[in-house]
């Protein structure tokens, strides 16, 4: 480690101080570095990754750290620093452009470009010598600069090409939408993909993708089709049974390397938590399976103990190393176990879960559920299955408080709002779901976070960390609390989460509205300009900016009766046709709110007191359902006007029901209500 901190010492983001001692004089992201590249004539080494990416962790050890490197690069290049997490933004326009150049993308990023930042070489990680048939650091950073001083000609060229290549990537409005069609076409392709095996989607590394799921089970309730449901079970339980699961603190990694779920790429991520627990939830709503009610409330354990703040906010990640070694903190040894158990324990524990002498990861354990049968283990140890289970969580729980005294990973503690929202719109999803008010609350309590530290002037920011508030909000943050707001207020019908809504998705079209093609930018119109201004569809490790918010525009425009939000997702279906229409099973997430906008639905208005009906109408998967809960309609008059005029008959709690445009005669018997709401 180098002696002296560079520039990076300023910042806030843990990426960034990871690198703050390096020897490399690195620039955040600024005109500081762009104006010293463009007086000195130097192109520019960008380096993009995030605080717990492994590879990442593997190029600064092995070239950051390396004095050789470091030295020239201090000379030849003006060398920047971003954290994708921070800047999305950033990150978006250059993995497109590695995606451009070398048919792929990944963190590190490595982005080689001039001081105007135009790219003219792109990759990933570069091994400090030349091997795996990948060329060495140096060998790059030296023919790289080379070829920028000497053969500027080559450069322009390069350049251009790059710039006409993102021209030409800016989608058009199609003149045709998106339809039925690709609903099922959708699922014809996941059919296709899907890995009947062992769950999934694709070969290894496997990642949850748990939109697809989502998607999955929405199309199973508008089609009845069985199959869909079939892929999202299959999916869940073999994840749930895999290593990608922590089965000692709960909780799933970000991939599995292999396709049975196996061995995981330890690092956890809140985004990958915050979207599987509302899979298990609404795989629970549907098939009232204990089993994912048990994984969902067991995903909240793990995040309230390790990744939720004293503030009530939510870190980012978690890192897949600890002491520099991958997994670490996670795996088990076979003596170590016994020794903690003890004989008759151990003995079980290990049978369950897979632990060995040999291991089954690099000498190690990582436990698994994965091929074993309890019902069979509790019949050779004259057991009941209860009391196996009764002495598996007791052994658990020692081994939790054991791995509790190891040296704890790297922590990400930077609070993002997008991040933040997804896991506010799972806990309200939860509590709605399974009756439990404290999830509710913990939700409540994190968006008074966001409220009162991440929203400056009206204006939603990205970050905090350490009391700085840093970044223009993105699509992401609009889009991911407004779907927040949306989950609040339908688990306890508060008309102030309806309005934050609507606050939230006027503010989102305001700012990155494209009035000439449709669709969302990913930067508001108040935000840094940079080499295009993207407009994403495609979900990747998470669903797009975009697909959240069609879906949020859709049920916003159920929830208040207003046609308007109707009339952007429409724009909408025109705007993405092409894109979605070319890569379908990539915008499965988008794709739900086409079969909101394809399929009947019904509004349902409660003018009185929440009763078993409302509770009934929570605890179910209704998709096509939206739901409004008022004591007094009036309440509604700024949120939901067309429901403002709605009185109680007789005194009695009434129900307004309406599908397709057309609204039925209220009433006040809840059995007539089901059979209004059961009507297809």
């Amino acid at each position: 480690m180098h002696s002296n901190p560079n520039r990076l010492i300023n910042e806030k983001s843990p990426y960034l101080l990871q690198h703050a001692y390096n020897p490399v004089n690195w620039y955040p992201w600024g005109e500081e570095a762009f104006a010293k590249a463009e007086a000195e004539d130097k192109p520019i080494f960008l380096s993009i990754g995030y605080s717990t990416c492994h590879w990442c962790h593997v190029l600064a050890h092995e070239s950051f750290e390396d004095k050789e490197v470091a030295s020239f690069l201090n000379e030849h290049y003006i060398a920047i620093k971003v954290d994708r997490e921070e800047r999305p933004d950033v990150d978006s326009v250059y993995m497109k452009v590695c995606q451009m150049m070398t048919g792929q993308g990944g963190w590190p990023l490595s982005i080689f470009m001039t001081p105007d930042k135009i790219p003219f070489y792109a990759g990933t990680y570069f091994p400090r010598e030349s091997k795996y048939g990948m060329p060495g650091i140096m060998d790059v950073l030296t023919q790289l600069y080379q070829k920028f001083k000497q053969d500027p000609e080559q450069i322009d060229k390069v350049t251009k090409s790059v710039t006409d290549a993102l021209e030409k990537a800016v989608s058009e409005r199609s003149e045709n939408r998106l339809t039925k069609e690709i609903t099922d076409e959708a699922a014809r392709q996941l059919g296709k993909r899907f890995d009947f095996s062992n769950g999934g989607f694709g070969a290894a590394p496997k990642f949850p993708a748990p939109q697809n799921l989502l998607f999955l089970l929405r199309y199973h309730h508008f089609t009845g089709k069985t199959a869909a449901l079939k892929m999202v079970e299959n999916t869940l339980q073999n994840m749930a049974a895999g290593g990608i699961y922590d089965h000692i603190g709960f909780g799933f990694a970000r991939y599995s390397t292999d396709e049975k779920w196996l061995v995981p790429h330890f690092e956890k991520m809140l985004y990958d938590n915050a979207l599987l627990l509302i899979a298990y939830t609404e795989c629970y709503q549907v098939t009232k399976n204990p089993f994912y009610k048990k994984v969902s409330k067991q995903i909240i354990e793990f995040v309230m103990r390790e990744m939720r703040n004293s503030e009530g906010a939510f870190h980012s990640a978690i890192d897949a190393d600890s002491e520099g070694v991958e997994g670490k903190y996670y795996v088990w040894e076979f003596n170590e176990v016994m020794d903690i158990l003890g004989e008759d324990a151990g003995k079980l524990f290990t049978a369950a879960y897979d632990i060995t002498p040999e291991g089954n990861f690099e000498g190690k354990n990582v436990p698994n559920l994965s091929e074993v049968s309890l019902p069979a283990i509790a019949d050779e140890n004259n057991l009941t299955l209860e009391q196996l289970k009764e002495s598996l969580d007791d052994s658990r729980s020692k081994l939790l408080h054991a791995r509790e005294q190891r040296v704890y990973p790297h922590v990400d503690d930077k609070v993002l709002t997008s991040w933040n929202a997804m896991m506010i719109a799972a806990l309200a999803k939860a509590g709605k779901t399974f009756h439990t008010p404290e999830y509710v609350e913990t939700a409540a309590e994190s968006v008074r976070f966001i409220q009162d530290n991440l929203i400056q002037d009206g204006r939603i920011k990205a970050r905090y960390r350490d009391g700085e508030v840093k970044f223009n909000g993105y699509l992401d943050d609009y889009a991911y609390l407004t779907w927040a707001y949306i989950e609040l207020y339908e688990a306890d019908f508060s008309t102030e989460y309806l309005q934050k809504a609507k606050e939230t998705v006027d503010g989102m079209l305001n700012l990155f509205w494209d009035n000439t093609h449709g669709g969302f930018f990913f930067n508001g119109e108040d935000s840094e300009q940079l080499l295009t201004r993207e407009k994403e569809i495609y979900d990747g490790a998470l669903p797009s900016g975009n697909s959240v918010a069609a879906n949020c525009l859709v049920r916003l425009g159920h929830l208040t009766g207003e046609t308007n939000y109707f009339n952007n997702m429409e724009e909408m279906s025109y705007a993405f046709h092409n894109d979605v229409s070319s890569a379908v099973a990539a915008s499965t997430h988008f794709i739900q709110s086409v079969l909101f906008m394809e399929y009947p639905s019904k509004e349902v208005v409660v003018i009185g007191d929440e009763n078993e009906f409302t509770n009934q109408l929570q605890v179910d998967f209704n998709p096509d359902i939206s739901l409004l809960v008022t004591e007094n309609p009036d309440t509604l008059s700024d949120t939901a006007a067309f429901a403002s005029e709605y009185r109680k008959i007789g005194n009695r709690t009434s129900i307004y029901i309406c599908e397709n445009f057309t609204c039925h005669q209220p009433v006040t018997d809840i059995d007539k209500a089901w059979q209004l709401i059961r009507e297809n």
